[in-house]
């Protein structure tokens, strides 16, 4: 009697335990959820990562020849640089070339203007000849004379602009080496490689006042050449 009664309430014990166990919801599929993540693969843009660097194309061309750039630029200033497409670089060079011009002018005048004042204080001579050149220029020592001005610094101011005149025309025949060099590299870069804007050179010709020793109120000009280089 005893074990028949222990059988039936093990029997349903283990009844109701199987009842009260749920079903995992979680683990069951939903037709729907499957149909929904089907459809979006099909609809959706695949994932392209982006570039994070623009990958550079290069196009030489080998019939652009950088000795012909080179001669051209050596016959007329600019020429080398119109064949490289580089016709910006044309206002640049005249430019230049035509300040160092207007300084070797400015510079052989004041040297032979003062070079005749020197001459004069040097010999001494108070009288000058029936020439209007030589009467005006000894008006001039005299007034000099007057504000102090001594042989001295006259010869001062002739040896200068000596000097000035000299570097104005190696700062001309500087300029029209550059520029030759400027196309020819130009060309060469066209004839295997492309120019790059990571890397820029700029040669940039101009003139740089200067105070002379023979009067305050003069000023004479020197000629400079500006070398930039920027790397980004």
């Amino acid at each position: 009697m005893h074990k028949l009664f222990i059988l039936v309430s093990l029997f349903v014990g283990l009844a109701l335990c199987a009842r009260a166990q749920q079903p995992d919801t979680l683990k069951v599929k939903n037709r729907t959820d499957s149909l929904n993540r089907k459809q979006d693969s099909i609809t959706s843009k695949p994932f392209v990562p982006r570039a994070s660097k623009k990958i550079r194309q290069y196009h030489p061309d080998s019939t652009h020849s950088p000795g012909l750039a080179f001669r051209r630029s050596g016959y007329i200033p600019g020429w080398g640089q119109l064949y490289n497409h580089k016709w910006w670089k044309v206002p640049i060079i005249y430019t230049g070339i035509g300040l160092l011009g207007s300084a070797i002018i400015f510079n052989q005048t004041n040297y032979h203007h003062y070079l005749k004042l020197y001459n004069i204080a040097r010999k001494g001579t108070g009288e000058s000849s029936g020439n209007d050149t030589q009467s005006a220029d000894y008006l001039e020592y005299e007034s000099l004379s007057k504000n102090g001005v001594t042989e001295t610094q006259l010869q001062t101011a002739v040896v200068g602009y000596q000097r000035n005149f000299q570097l104005s025309i190696l700062g001309l025949m500087g300029a029209w080496g550059i520029q030759m060099i400027d196309a020819y590299i130009d060309a060469k870069f066209i004839h295997s490689y492309s120019m790059d804007n990571n890397l820029s050179f700029k040669v940039t010709p101009g003139i740089a006042p200067q105070l002379t020793y023979a009067a305050n109120y003069n000023v004479s000009l020197m000629p400079v050449i500006k070398l930039s280089i920027l790397i980004k």
